[in-house]
Formats: C-alpha cells, sequence, structure tokens
C-alpha cells in the first residue's frame, strides 16, 4: 500500500490533509523526546540572565556563578569571525580551479559581511556553553524583474536550480498577451539564519547521520504568511493555529503576539519538505526541496557540547556543578543575613532621668565626636560609670561569617575544577616570565577547551562549505563576477578576439607575400595589445561556471575551510607576508646566479617558486603574475642570445680599425695584383726569348743541310 503522505513517481501531488496530519504527529514526537533536555535548558537560561526571582533582599540573593563561568569561556572558544578559505586540494598549475576558487572566496567573504556572520557565530556559541547545542539555517533568496523584450539575456538562468522553490519565480506574472511575463533574476544572496535551540526539531537518533529529517520554527506575520503560501494555503488551517501554544512565557507571548508558529520541515528519507503551522491539522505547502544539496540539510549538523553514544540529546556543562552552585548560592545567602546582623548594639539602664537621654545622644550615629555633659556625675559613677552601657557581642558573627567565605572559596575552587576554568587562568602569563614557561602556560590552558574550539570551528567550517555550494549551484555568472570584482571573458568574446587575431595574422601574411614580390621589405607582423594578450591568458567565464556547477569535479579540485576563530596573533598575518617575501627574496637572489652559470635550469626555478608560493596563503595573489613571469624568464632563457653591443666609444674605435684593415687589405691586394703582372710580364719575356732562340736554332740547321 503507497504512503499517502509521500507523492507518486513524478511528484504530481502530496495530500496536505494527510501530510499535515502525519507531521504533526512527528512533531509532537520529537517534543516529546526532547522535553527534559527543553525544560533544564529553560532553568539554565533563567539563571543565566538572572531572572528567577526578586533578588533585593538578602535572603534571596545568589552568586552568578553561571554567568562569571560562561564569561570566561566565551571568547576562549570563539573570538573572531571565521575567514573562508577556498584552495585547489592539489595545488597544481590549474587556472581554472585557481580563478574558481578566488571567485568563490570573495563570493563566500561577501556572503559572511552581509548575513553579519560574527553576531550568528556568537548566538550559536551561547546556545553551544549554556544549552550545548547551537544551529543555523541556510537559504537561498532571489529578486526577480521583467525582462526587457527587446533585450536578449547574455546568460538566462537554468532550467532547474535557480528558480527552484522561490514565489515569484519565472514566468509569475502575465505580459500584455495573456501569456506569462519572462523574468531574470536582479540579484540573489546566501541567508544565514540563526536558529534558537528551542525552535529546532530533528527525528529520534543515536547518530546525526542516522536522522531521517530537521525542522525549525519561524514566527510569521498574516502578511508575510499570505506573501509566502497564498490567502488559500492560510484558509486551509493555519488559523486554527493561532491558539495552540503553550507554555510561552510573558516576553514570549509578547515578542509572538499577532504571529503564527510555521515548521519548515526537511524529510531526507522521501526527500520532500513541507511547510506546516504549528498545531495546524493541515500542511500550507508540500513540494520537492528548492534545493539541491550533497547532504540534503539545508542546515550543517549542529555544535554540539557534551553528549553520550546513546542519542543527540546534549547535557549542558551546568549540570554537573549545579549541586555546587546551590551550595554556593545558600552560602552567599548565609553570608549576607549575618552581614546584616554586623551592626552595633548598645544596651544602657533606663529611667534615670538626665543620665539615659545623655547616653543616648552620645550614641547616635550621626555625632563622630561630642561633649556629653552628666549632671548627676555620682549617681553615673555608682552603677559602673562605663560599665553602665553593654553592646551586643560580635566577635562570634563574624567568625561564623568568615567560615562561610571560606567554605565558599572552596566550593568556587571545585567548580573551576570541573569546568575547566582554573586550567584557563592558570594558562595567563607574565611579562616577567621566560617565552618558554609562557608558551608551557598557554597550551596547558588551552587543553580543556581544545575540544570546544575545535567543535566550534568544524561547525563555521560547515556553514561556509553550505554557502559555498549554494553559491557554486544557484549564482548567475554576472553575480559571480559583480561580488568578486574578477572580469573574465566570455567563451564569446575570446572567440571573436581569436577571429581578429587570426585576421591580423592573415593580411600581415599578405602584406609579406606583396613586399617580396615587389622587392620592397617586408612589413612587421603586428603586435597584441597588452589587454588582449592578458585576455586570451585568463580562462573564460563559462569554463569556470562549468568547473563550479559540477559536483564532482569541483569537490575534487575545489576545497572550502575556514581559518581559525579563536584570537590570533594581531601580528599573524603580517608575520606570514614577511616570511613570503623573505622566502621569495632570497630565492631570487640565488636564483639569478644560477642562471646567468645555467640558462637550462631557469624552467627548473620557475617551478620550484611556484611550488613554494603555493604553500603560502600570502602567496595566491601574486601566483598568476609569477607564473606569467616563470613563463617569459623561460622563453627567454631557451632563445638564442644576441651578440652583445659595444660601447659608443669602442664602436667608434672598432669602426676606425675595420676601415684602417680594409684600407690595408686593399693595399695589399694591389700589391699581389702587381706582382701577378709582373710576373706574367717576365714569363712572357722568357717565353719570347726561347722562341727566338729555337728559330736561330732552325734556321743554323737548315744552313747546314744546304
Amino acid at each position: 500500500m503507497e504512503d499517502e503522505t509521500t507523492a507518486p513517481e513524478g511528484g504530481e501531488h502530496w495530500d496536505p490533509a494527510k501530510v499535515g496530519a502525519h507531521w504533526q504527529q512527528e512533531l509532537e514526537r520529537a517534543q516529546r523526546y526532547f522535553k527534559s533536555w527543553h525544560d533544564r535548558c529553560v532553568k539554565i537560561e533563567k539563571i543565566y540572565l538572572d531572572q528567577q526571582s526578586d533578588q533585593t533582599s538578602a535572603a534571596k540573593r545568589r552568586f552568578p556563578m553561571l554567568w562569571a563561568n560562561t564569561s570566561v569561556l566565551q571568547p576562549a572558544v570563539y573570538a573572531r569571525v571565521p575567514q573562508p578559505v577556498v584552495e585547489r586540494r592539489f595545488k597544481d598549475a590549474q587556472p581554472v580551479a585557481r580563478i574558481a576558487s578566488e571567485l568563490v572566496e570573495r563570493n563566500l567573504a561577501y556572503t559572511g559581511d552581509e548575513a553579519d556572520l560574527d553576531s550568528i557565530m556568537r548566538a550559536v556559541r551561547d546556545d553551544f556553553l549554556l544549552c550545548a547545542r547551537g544551529t543555523v539555517w541556510l537559504r537561498y533568496e532571489a529578486d526577480f524583474e521583467p525582462l526587457d523584450m527587446g533585450v536578449e539575456p547574455s546568460n538566462p538562468p537554468a532550467a532547474e536550480g535557480f528558480g527552484a522553490g522561490l514565489p515569484g519565480g519565472i514566468g509569475g506574472e502575465t505580459g500584455a498577451m495573456g501569456g506569462p511575463q519572462p523574468e531574470v533574476i536582479a540579484d540573489e544572496r546566501v541567508c544565514i539564519d540563526y536558529v534558537h535551540w528551542s525552535d529546532f526539531l530533528h527525528s529520534p537518533a543515536r547518530r546525526w547521520k542516522d536522522v531521517t529529517w530537521v525542522a525549525r520554527r519561524v514566527p510569521m506575520t498574516d502578511e508575510e504568511m499570505e506573501k509566502r503560501f497564498g490567502r488559500e494555503a492560510m484558509a486551509s488551517g493555519a488559523a486554527e493555529a493561532a491558539g495552540s501554544r503553550k507554555g510561552e512565557s510573558q516576553a514570549e507571548r509578547a515578542e509572538n503576539e499577532g504571529k503564527t508558529h510555521i515548521w519548515e520541515i526537511w524529510c531526507k528519507s522521501e526527500n520532500y519538505t513541507v511547510w506546516i503551522a504549528d498545531g495546524a491539522p493541515v500542511a500550507l505547502e508540500v513540494s520537492e526541496p528548492p534545493l539541491d544539496l550533497t547532504h540534503f540539510w539545508p542546515c550543517p549538523r549542529p555544535a554540539y557540547g557534551t553528549m553520550s553514544t546513546s542519542s543527540l540529546i546534549p547535557v549542558p556543562d551546568y549540570v554537573y556543578y549545579q549541586q555546587q552552585c546551590d551550595e554556593i548560592d545558600l552560602l552567599t545567602k548565609r553570608i549576607n543575613k549575618l552581614t546584616d546582623q554586623l551592626r552595633l548594639k548598645i544596651f544602657y539602664p533606663s529611667g534615670d532621668g538626665a543620665i539615659s537621654p545623655a547616653i543616648e545622644k552620645a550614641m547616635r550615629p550621626e555625632n563622630d565626636m561630642v561633649m556629653v555633659p552628666i549632671p548627676e556625675w555620682a549617681a553615673f559613677t555608682d552603677k559602673g560609670g562605663s560599665k553602665a552601657i553593654v553592646t551586643l557581642p560580635i566577635d562570634e558573627v563574624q567568625k561564623v561569617i568568615v567560615a562561610c567565605m571560606a567554605a565558599r572559596k572552596q566550593l568556587i575552587e571545585d567548580v573551576y575544577q570541573i569546568t575547566g576554568i582554573s586550567d584557563i587562568v592558570r594558562g595567563d602569563t607574565q611579562a616577567s616570565e621566560t617565552a618558554t614557561a609562557q608558551r608551557i602556560k598557554s597550551q596547558w590552558g588551552s587543553i580543556r577547551i581544545r575540544d570546544r574550539q575545535a567543535e566550534l570551528a568544524r561547525f563555521a567550517r560547515d556553514i561556509i562549505r553550505l554557502a559555498g555550494e549554494i553559491i557554486c549551484d544557484q549564482f548567475q555568472p554576472e553575480t559571480l563576477m559583480l561580488v568578486s570584482g574578477i572580469k573574465l571573458p566570455t567563451m564569446a568574446e575570446k572567440q571573436q578576439v581569436q577571429m581578429q587575431m587570426q585576421q591580423m595574422q592573415m593580411a600581415a601574411q599578405q602584406a609579406t607575400i606583396r613586399a617580396q614580390q615587389t622587392g620592397q621589405p617586408a612589413p612587421q607582423p603586428p603586435e597584441m595589445p597588452p589587454q588582449l594578450q592578458q585576455m586570451m591568458g585568463q580562462p573564460t567565464i563559462d569554463e569556470v561556471v562549468q568547473l563550479l556547477r559540477n559536483d564532482s569535479i569541483r569537490g575534487f579540485q575545489i576545497e572550502i575551510e575556514t581559518d581559525s576563530t579563536i584570537e590570533p596573533d594581531e601580528d599573524a598575518e603580517k608575520q606570514r607576508r614577511m616570511e613570503f617575501v623573505q622566502m621569495v627574496g632570497g630565492f631570487m637572489q640565488q636564483a639569478g646566479a644560477m642562471a646567468q652559470q645555467s640558462p637550462m635550469l631557469v624552467p627548473v626555478m620557475v617551478e620550484t617558486l611556484l611550488f613554494a608560493a603555493r604553500g603560502f596563503r600570502a602567496g595566491r595573489q601574486l601566483e598568476s603574475t609569477l607564473e606569467q613571469v616563470g613563463a617569459q624568464l623561460s622563453q627567454a632563457a631557451s632563445a638564442p642570445k644576441p651578440e652583445p653591443q659595444p660601447a659608443p666609444g669602442e664602436m667608434i674605435k672598432l669602426k676606425t680599425a675595420q676601415v684602417k684593415a680594409g684600407a690595408e687589405q686593399r693595399k695589399a691586394e694591389l700589391g699581389v695584383a702587381q706582382a701577378e703582372i709582373e710576373h706574367r710580364a717576365t714569363v712572357e719575356k722568357a717565353r719570347g726569348e726561347m722562341a727566338a732562340q729555337a728559330i736561330d736554332q732552325m734556321r743554323s740547321a737548315q744552313s747546314l743541310y744546304q
């Protein structure tokens, strides 16, 4: 048989009457489950606020032990607002992940400032210390405005996620043609609401992971209910819940006058949300969850104090020293009563005529020094003179008061030992002590409250992570860039710049070809403007949003944490920056000398510098610049070095030497040519002589034959 409180497949319909009856039973069961803890917390809160009874009379005076202990623990467990830290899980060269981390971190910082996260954390801290449980609730809000039909939206909201579960969403109004008028998101935000310890319920369970539903109670006026749920939903049963609230104090009744308590319930086991008035038989609204969160809940795991493994009902710390506080109050009342008895009470004889009025006049409190005449001195001396006045003994009363104060002091010491306040006080140091002694005392003083500090730090981290998840899933690209102040190009803008550069390169190539054909010098290739170079080196907002929208990739590449919520050294940030500057300065000094000797090591040194810089929070802002400079250095180291140019004076000397060398070379060349001509003439002359001799010999031979 199908459960009628759940929707059929596809979420077609929920029956508000049956769903309302079911959840009224669940809420009542949870209230009975937490009733003993709730009643105990009410009493503790009254003691803390000193609202138990009239404290004017001495018989009703109390020692504010709970307030004193809480005041000591408050700054020890939480002292400053947590700052979001969004880092890449692996410190590699990932430009998209780095820019995405910077965008999300700045949006989280803005969200924390707008939501006044510090006051919220302080309220949670007080509930944590007094009632051992503190809670917040996160939600996403968006403001819509009509879309100008003449302007095409640059990035319309996605079909799911942006306007889910929000009243007045896209298509909520009617246009001039009778159809729904399209709307766009004008503003969006993440709201962090503090939830009072009495306004939060969840299903009974032993561990938080076993909880199946959570709920918070919100007082709403009739106007707010009508705006949120509509007039028909209000008429369905919310009016019957107006007089169903019981057990409220006079202050709560005055605060909630004219308001109705609405329970917002998130059911993880059935995957839907319910809004129902307290005590109403019919649900105001049943729908799918407006946010698709990783752990489903719109709230982090509450900040718990002392708990056992049997249930999620916490135990306030005051329970463990309540008996000692009662004894301290009892001794305080007794000390005040005895102190009132420390008065000078005098007995003197009456009926002696002129003597009694004289004694009475002398003992008046306004008479610091007075001369009193005694008319019947003899009668006065006969009755003992100074012994005629008897005072009530107060020494015994004083001893009892001292004993009561000693007993109360011992009880206060016992309370300090139970709560660990003695360790915190023992951790206080003096200027005259050594640094080692101060460090040991500081460590010892925080050991008893270290778990509480860690719990509130974990709670702050969970708040930041939830807000970061909502920002990644819901925020528009324009909102991300507007809030963070980081302007990134879109994919279309980057493609347009690439097309322009390609056209410029093609035009330059054609001009070079024409110059070669005409024999003219080739023109210089076009240079990209610095702004366009920076744009081309940045990732696009589309790539960043794609990374943020993907849960699996986002969780793998981006890690959201918070820094410490404990009061740090005021020079801690300055010290981190100085350490980073010293590291970079020392490294650059050594790397410069090595780069001159071995240019091939420049890429290795650049990667080493980036590896060191990514480990510093102060180095994140310079990481992009260091990467650009490192790429330029690596490119310059691999390029061939030009020949060194001589100085101007040396240039003149060099030119003179070159001219002189040219002249000498030409002179030598002329000498060689002259010697070659003379050699040729000598050779020709020798050849002529040899030819003449041969002719003479031939003639002589002929004459002999004849």
